[in-house]
């Protein structure tokens, strides 16, 4: 009974690495909020191929950024990482919170190129 219940266990955890492999960047509809404990606000809406177009990105590292001792390395890609695996809830050294992360990525290129929402409600819509 034991061996079956393991057994079973190692097939829930393989589907479920299989699901989340299977979700792609193209099928996103919003970004996930799920490292942060009591979420303040709805997760923003993103859909990740529709944004790309219209801001004409078609280099992954202009989002998916790596840095290594506070030196953003250019021709790196953290696509397929989560943000969350870099930054913490809060800062720590030279990396900013998550929080921060996210609006200093995304709000921050919106005020850059004086294009896309940066207040609030313009991201996250109830």
């Amino acid at each position: 009974m034991k061996k079956i219940r393991v057994y079973l266990l190692v097939i829930l955890v393989v589907s479920m690495g299989l699901m989340v492999t299977a979700y792609s960047q193209e099928d996103m509809e919003f970004v996930d909020n799920g490292a942060f404990p009591d979420p303040q606000r709805v997760p923003s809406l993103f859909n990740h191929d529709v944004h790309n177009e219209a801001a004409e990105i078609d280099e992954c590292n202009e989002c998916h950024h790596v840095y290594e001792d506070g030196v953003r390395l250019e021709d790196e890609s953290s696509e397929g990482t989560m943000c969350s695996e870099c930054h913490d809830l809060k800062a720590a050294g030279s990396a900013p919170g998550l929080m921060k992360a996210f609006h200093l990525n995304c709000k921050g290129c919106h005020i850059q190129r004086k294009s896309g929402p940066v207040m609030c409600g313009e991201c996250h819509k109830k």
